[in-house]
């Protein structure tokens, strides 16, 4: 047994190549300390090694657990988030999300950010890292905010990301008012068939009604009553959403900007609150 002959096990369950063996290198290093610099070196797993990395692809291909809920974090933006099934993963997309809100809150010093569906708090927790914001990230799971809460204490940001059980804005006061409000809704519109992987992360963050729109209609609907003058809204889109989400934004915002991901794909919308 040996790391080629492990890895076809994961190719052989249908797992594409590459991202298998990205896979193996995560569980080596998670569970065996074995590291990339051990790759380098030409170093190869020990006999236990070896055997607990068989176990965990074992247990891979028999759950189809995503492998970041196995070793139980997820890289995000230079971090490593706990995640657990009450979440979802971060992924590549959401990035570009997160890295114009901090483009914005450092062009204008915004100080007050409320992010909606915040679930392991990887971008609340972000925002809060790298700029002088402070982030309500708000979420109706209570498990996802006990996951939010543990990534805060990971990081070192109490008190600048800060975090509460909410429906949308149905627990936030009429005082409250945000810089920005962001969020990665539920967009996958109902009955979408999924990857066996993606099945396993939580329902209520994934699908959404009216075609996957309903959360973009609620939060653009409500958002003006609590954003600051000029303040902005900010969405990840699903796939093909852009126009709708546009057309829900342009009665109360201006100056809408679209960004499209490396695969070309509409993937983030922000416009400012109009006067």
């Amino acid at each position: 047994m040996n790391i080629r002959t492990i890895t076809k096990l994961l190719t052989d369950a249908g797992i594409e190549e590459n991202e298998a063996k990205i896979e193996i290198k995560m569980l080596l290093e998670h569970f065996c300390k074995f590291t990339a610099l051990d790759i380098a070196k030409g170093n190869v797993p020990d006999d236990e090694q070896l055997t607990i990395l068989y176990d965990k692809v074992q247990e891979r291909i028999t759950t189809r657990l995503p492998v970041q809920y196995i070793i139980g974090e997820a890289y995000f933006m230079g971090e490593f988030f706990k995640v657990n099934s009450s979440v979802l993963i971060p992924r590549d997309e959401t990035e570009l999300l997160v890295r114009s809100a901090i483009e914005l809150i450092r062009q204008y010093g915004y100080k007050d950010v409320l992010d909606i569906g915040t679930g392991s708090g990887c971008i609340a927790c972000t925002i809060a890292k790298q700029t002088h914001a402070v982030v309500l990230g708000i979420d109706i799971s209570s498990e996802a905010l006990r996951t939010a809460l543990d990534n805060v204490t990971k990081l070192g940001i109490n008190n600048r990301a800060v975090f509460r059980k909410s429906d949308l804005f149905s627990k936030i006061r009429p005082e409250e008012k945000f810089d920005i409000i962001i969020s990665n809704p539920p967009y996958i519109p109902l009955g979408t068939q999924l990857a066996e992987e993606v099945k396993r992360e939580p329902s209520i963050a994934l699908f959404a009604e009216e075609n996957g729109l309903k959360f973009y209609r609620k939060i653009t609907e409500s958002a003006p009553s609590f954003l600051k003058r000029d303040g902005w809204l900010m969405f990840e889109l699903g796939e093909g959403e852009s126009r709708e989400v546009r057309m829900f934004m342009e009665k109360n915002f201006c100056n809408i900007v679209i960004q499209k991901d490396l695969a070309g794909i509409e993937r983030v919308i922000y416009g400012k609150l109009k006067n």
